[in-house]
């Protein structure tokens, strides 16, 4: 095991890799059907510290494997089979999504967590031995992924009723998890592809879109047994379509390979910065849902919380894809002048569902991102080459 060329030509993601994406297909399924769950029960809001540190952990796991098999991917044997452990601390995540959002007892997201994370640490110590140069940083990560593992045992072992000391020491554990990464390449930087690191981005973005509208066709399909096919019905789920295809479309309208190549020592900035795109897009999967399966019957939520459902994550994904991409990347498609006032609308737009109706909302906020769109698209035109 041996760093790759940072520079290697038509570098793309592997089988191995596309085959690792496809077990977080199951986790972020299960964490978008019980966030849209809570907002259709009328207590998403309880609901949201539970989603963010559940998809704090499938992410980061996803990401930690990604930058590691940038650097260091050899696909052979044991390479194979300790991404397979770690594929099934994935399957193992998954499945106890739901007692930790209905019961809070995050037995098996630990378990699964752990062996996800001993996997990733026992290819770092391969890396140590075998590839001396980066030696010193691999056996940093290693130790600091083993250390932490305690860590979050031990939060196991906190009483339910100790709320707030819970959450301070998910968000210490959470920071320590952040803060391994630019600890460890203190002693020298790892040899990732930055071509090959935003293309992973952009599938797993097209992951989350894709559960997106796994989570509209379970709307859907709630819809049709209610109430059956009805107008209100088709607009909302065509106009739901057309808020994911924007958001796909406005994504891959900013590059971020030659920019990491460029600016290397931001892509902490970027990488991390991504958890707010992802989890926004999952987020929209669920209010969609939400959305569609208002149209079949009446829910707990009003109608304004219905399409704010939908109208946040929304807005959050449009202002963090400025956001994240602006340090990076020296001459952004994105600009602050179409994206934070379109943001600004779609954040406004639900409380003109007493009006509007739901779909009339969910068609408006479409409408608001393919103007985006075409706006960007006009603006790129105009410039000079």
């Amino acid at each position: 095991m041996t760093g790759r060329d940072t520079k290697e030509p038509h570098r793309v993601s592997s089988p191995l890799e596309l085959l690792f994406d496809l077990t977080f297909v199951v986790a972020i399924a299960q964490v978008t059907a019980q966030l849209a769950h809570a907002i259709i029960e009328g207590h998403a809001g309880a609901m949201l510290v539970p989603f963010a540190m559940v998809f704090f952990a499938i992410w980061w796991a996803w990401m930690n494997f990604t930058w590691f098999a940038s650097a260091y991917d050899t696909d052979d044997v044991p390479y194979r089979l300790l991404v397979m452990v770690q594929m099934i601390g994935v399957l193992v995540l998954a499945a106890g999504v739901p007692a930790a959002f209905n019961d809070g007892n995050l037995l098996a997201i630990t378990i699964g967590y752990f062996v996800m994370r001993l996997g990733l640490a026992a290819q770092w110590i391969r890396a140590g031995i075998e590839y001396p140069d980066g030696r010193q940083t691999s056996f940093r990560y290693a130790a600091g992924i083993i250390v932490l593992q305690v860590g979050w045992w031990g939060r196991l072992f906190l009483p339910d009723t100790a709320v707030v000391v819970t959450v301070a020491v998910t968000l210490a554990l959470v920071a320590l998890e952040l803060s391994v990464p630019p600890w460890a390449e203190r002693t020298g930087g790892t040899p990732w592809h930055p071509h090959h690191i935003a293309e992973r981005y952009g599938l797993f973005t097209i992951i989350l879109l894709g559960e997106s509208v796994l989570a509209a066709t379970t709307g859907v399909q709630g819809a049709l047994v209610t109430a059956g096919v009805s107008a209100q019905l088709v607009v909302v789920a065509l106009a739901g379509v057309v808020v994911l295809f924007a958001l796909w479309w406005l994504y891959f309208l900013e590059p971020a390979g030659e920019s990491l190549e460029i600016r290397r020592g931001l892509s902490y900035v970027w990488g991390y910065g991504h958890y707010g795109i992802f989890a926004a897009l999952a987020a929209v999967g669920a209010g969609l849902e939400v959305a569609v399966e208002a149209t079949g019957h009446h829910l707990e939520i009003s109608a304004i919380g219905a399409t704010e459902a939908v109208a946040i994550p929304t807005a959050v994904f449009l202002m963090l894809l400025w956001l994240v991409h602006a340090p990076l990347v020296t001459r952004l498609v994105i600009r602050p002048a179409a994206i934070l006032p379109a943001a600004g609308v779609v954040l406004a737009l639900p409380f003109l569902a007493p009006s509007l109706g739901i779909a009339g909302v969910i068609v408006a906020i479409a409408l608001v991102c393919a103007v985006v769109i075409a706006a960007t698209i006009l603006a790129r035109q105009a410039q000079p080459a």
